[in-house]
């Protein structure tokens, strides 16, 4: 009785495994929005916006125009010391970017806010991330929606940065909490040791991040790794500005930028310049 039930097992699953090939083999993705970066000089500004000043996090780099540029096929964001006053400099100001009487580093971003929103496909994006001391590159993607961070959604795809000057490789959602300072996270944090482990020559190298989003959930995935696969049922805002929305159920831009970790020290100590390339962006839909 139990080897009929084995040999009809068995003969069930090879009767299911071509279909099931043959499924995923069908499976095709139509290219809807890219940018190859196939120009010198300023970016396609149809595609992409320029972040500008003190933005975001205490971070000391101040973002222009300058650092942002084509050549030889990539997209670069440049990380220089650079010392100058700041325009924003208000000794009374609240905001931390006004208290700042001099900039001590500028750098890039870049963002498809108002030009591109995408809601569920995969991003594939192809690039080579610097990787010393102070360095905080990014592939993320934040929510469109009328409401604050954390509560209109956020997600990682790339982050490298130092915890406890330990190097990581991280890929993470945050949504709202119940309060400002308390946002939900799913957080993966990858050692980059876990990378240089495999090829000692890693950080030389070119790596494709990508994301497949539906409504079920966004994995993340580095050179076909899987890093991150978060469900989204358990997405679901707490208490905060849009309460019980799904941030990750609406539509969400792009943005790349080459930031720089307060935290690892002194910008004297960081090794500027850093240099940030991007050889494209790509968007796809499931036919």
């Amino acid at each position: 009785m139990h080897f009929t039930k084995l040999l009809s097992s068995i003969l069930l699953t090879l009767l299911l495994m071509p279909a099931s090939l043959t499924a995923a083999q069908q499976e095709k993705w139509k290219l809807v929005w890219h940018d190859e970066f196939s120009r010198n000089g300023r970016i396609d500004t149809t595609k992409w916006t320029y972040e500008e000043g003190f933005v975001r996090n205490d971070e000391p780099q101040w973002y222009q125009r300058d650092n942002v540029y084509c050549l030889n096929g990539k997209l670069i964001l440049e990380a220089r010391r650079e010392r100058k006053p700041n325009p924003t400099y208000n000794p009374d100001g609240k905001y931390y970017g006004q208290q700042r009487q001099f900039i001590e580093a500028t750098s890039g971003s870049v963002q498809t806010r108002g030009l591109k929103e995408f809601q569920y496909g995969r991003i594939v994006v192809r690039a080579r991330i610097p990787v010393g001391l102070g360095s905080w590159p990014a592939i993320w993607t934040l929510g469109s929606c009328k409401v604050p961070w954390p509560s209109c959604g956020e997600v990682d795809i790339m982050e490298f940065y130092r915890i406890d000057n330990d190097p990581k490789i991280l890929a993470n959602a945050a949504w709202g909490g119940d309060t400002w300072e308390l946002p939900h996270w799913n957080t993966k944090r990858i050692p980059f040791s876990h990378f240089t482990a495999k090829d000692p020559h890693w950080a030389e190298k070119f790596h494709i991040w990508r994301m497949d989003w539906d409504e079920h959930a966004m994995k993340i995935y580095l050179d076909n790794e899987l890093l991150n696969n978060i469900p989204i049922d358990s997405t679901i805002n707490g208490q905060l500005a849009g309460a019980g929305i799904n941030p990750f159920r609406n539509p969400h831009f792009i943005l790349l930028d080459m930031a720089l970790r307060p935290s690892d020290g002194k910008v004297a100590n960081f090794p500027l310049p850093m240099k940030y390339e991007i050889d494209y962006v790509r968007i796809y839909r499931k036919q």
